[in-house]
């Protein structure tokens, strides 16, 4: 990815064929950001004020792309472990009297600048002829989609053929039972209640009128 790019970020010290290509996997076109401090604020090397009266302070940004962060940290480590221009950068931040910390910051902030002004330069030797980071494989340098020129009339929705009823069976229609069916009751043989004698029927004998002779 990064040859066929021809990108010079391989060139930075610090960077090797991962971080490059990390860095146009997610940056993409450098002409999206408005200058390099937009692009610090993107990546999260800008830091944030935590100045307090007359002391004049910054902390470190939890925000940002944290993989592009990280590309940017591993860069500054690698330069302040070797006789680079990063690492006398770093020297001077110290001997003003910042923390060590606070001079990675310092270191990583300025490595930004420096990233964004290579893909930047990268952007405008791809296209000279257009805007920087524009290529020919964008889509605004595709053709206009435009509309079907078929006239044929769409399918219009199903209809039902002419002369036949549509039978439809009623949803509450209840299923007819089956078995045999049981006969109905009187009341004026039950009195209403299942088991019970008829009212004024005649009686039978009581116990005493079967001892009698």
């Amino acid at each position: 990815m990064v040859t066929a790019t021809g990108s010079g970020l391989i060139r930075l010290y610090g960077i090797g064929p991962a971080g490059a290509a990390r860095l146009l996997g997610d940056v993409g076109d450098a002409a999206r950001f408005a200058d390099r401090d937009q692009f610090a604020s993107w990546n999260g090397t800008a830091p944030l004020d935590a100045s307090s009266g007359e002391q004049r302070r910054h902390r470190l940004s939890r925000a940002g792309n944290r993989r592009i962060n990280r590309v940017l940290h591993i860069m500054a480590i690698v330069q302040i472990r070797h006789d680079t221009e990063g690492r006398a950068y770093y020297r001077r931040r110290l001997a003003e009297g910042k923390t060590p910390m606070e001079a990675l910051r310092c270191l990583k902030r300025r490595l930004s600048n420096v990233v964004h002004r290579q893909m930047a330069a990268d952007a405008a030797k791809a296209s000279p002829g257009g805007q920087a980071g524009a290529t020919t494989n964008s889509s605004a340098a595709g053709p206009i989609p435009t509309a079907g020129t078929s006239e044929q009339p769409q399918p219009g929705p199903a209809t039902q053929p002419t002369g036949q009823v549509a039978t439809e069976i009623p949803a509450t229609a209840a299923a007819p039972r089956r078995g045999r069916p049981r006969p109905a009751r009187n009341p004026a043989l039950t009195g209403g209640r299942r088991g019970s004698r008829v009212k004024g029927g005649p009686k039978g004998p009581s116990r005493s009128d079967a001892k009698r002779p």
